[in-house]
């Protein structure tokens, strides 16, 4: 298996701070530092793919692309489905830790890293 690690779009690489309005408008600037932390990933070996529910049509992935070029930020990739990967970045993710009876309460109380 490649050495790919996926990155969540929104809420991970673009800031995300204004509501959603189509999946061509992406008003805000990148997280803070993302484009470092790629960049070094990178750098290591690793594989880097983007995947957004805003690659769903080729308007939503073209201003995907257009968005990472503007901020100067390379990916090897961007896609609209989950790819095969060693981890997946998401701001709205629970990490499952092999205990299925804490999800409900973790769901319950889940909050994205921007919220809290």
């Amino acid at each position: 298996m490649k050495r790919t690690v996926v990155f969540d779009f929104d809420g991970v690489i673009h800031s995300y701070i204004r509501p959603f309005k189509s999946a061509e408008i992406i008003p805000d600037e990148p997280v803070n530092g993302i484009k470092e932390a790629i960049d070094e990933i990178r750098k290591a070996g690793y594989e880097v793919v983007v995947v957004s529910s805003r690659a769903s049509s080729e308007a939503g992935k073209k201003a995907i692309d257009a968005y990472l070029n503007h901020y100067e930020i390379r990916v090897d990739d961007i896609e609209f489905e989950k790819v095969p990967a060693i981890c997946y970045i998401d701001d709205r993710a629970i990490c499952f830790e092999g205990d299925p009876s804490s999800l409900l309460r973790q769901i319950r109380s889940f909050k994205p890293w921007h919220k809290k």
